[in-house]
């Protein structure tokens, strides 16, 4: 059985978690198939957003703790490997070209909540859990709390990495971690929807570029961040995709992307 599966429908690349027995919870190999199937929506012509979703009660326990504990018979090198394994895949996700959407059907645990942290979008239903419970355990959120800084603030990050509690949906959803909180039976026909207006309202090139700036300017000093982003609009004025989109707007034509 894959772990991930991987299909395309209406510009639409679904990576779905496929080890629902298991609560989704990652290996290496686990990662190693993600990291495989965002490669290939990456660079799929026929996928315009991602929908990252997961079958079963579970959309992600965090970290497969029978393999885990395997690892504390590894040397410091071959956990090294391993951890950065699994940081490569949410800074691939980060920094992917293309929008990823989160679509969280059960509880978002530890890494599971690292996975829906990293995406550009996050849309849970109320019965969901999300938290980060490493602190319980002896571990530390070590790479996931570099993300979760950056989008929820320190004050909140360390309220949920230190307690190690879980937070409902709705919480989450006050505290910016994720977008919205959608009802069981219409999650999944929301977040396609969702999907659909960026496919059909939004320039490819153009949010590409802006997802990349955001990765990029909150790491740069402030004056060398302006000089960054005037340099990002004159060449923007320039592109195919402006051009087409002004034009359009001036002579009220309809536009599709």
């Amino acid at each position: 059985m894959n772990l991930v599966i991987y299909e395309v429908k209406d510009r639409i690349g679904y990576i779905t978690l496929n080890r629902p027995e298991k609560r989704n919870a990652l290996s290496f190999e686990f990662v190693s198939e993600l990291k495989i199937a965002f490669t290939k929506a990456e660079s799929d012509p026929l996928v315009k957003v991602i929908i990252l979703n997961a079958n079963g009660d579970s959309f992600c326990a965090g970290a497969d703790l029978a393999y885990l504990q395997s690892l504390q018979q590894f040397s410091y090198e071959q956990n090294l490997e391993d951890s950065n394994h699994l940081k490569e895949l949410f800074y691939q996700i980060y920094t992917l070209k293309k929008v990823v959407i989160a679509q969280i059907q059960g509880h978002a645990l530890a890494g599971g909540c690292g996975l829906a942290t990293v995406c550009d979008f996050a849309f849970a239903v109320p019965e969901a859990k999300l938290g980060y419970t490493e602190v319980k355990i002896g571990f530390i959120p070590a790479i996931v709390m570099i993300f979760l800084i950056r989008k929820i603030g320190e004050q909140k990050a360390k309220q949920l990495l230190l307690s190690g509690e879980l937070i409902t949906a709705e919480v989450a959803e006050r505290w910016n971690l994720i977008n919205q909180v959608i009802t069981k039976d219409q999650l999944q026909p929301f977040v396609c929807g969702f999907a659909q207006k960026l496919i059909k309202n939004n320039s490819t090139q153009s949010m590409e570029v802006t997802k990349q700036m955001i990765a990029e300017v909150q790491s740069l000093p402030l004056e060398e961040a302006l000089q960054h982003a005037s340099r990002m609009n004159a060449q923007a004025r320039g592109t195919e995709d402006c051009k087409k989109g002004i034009a359009s707007f001036l002579n009220k034509q309809d536009l599709y992307w």
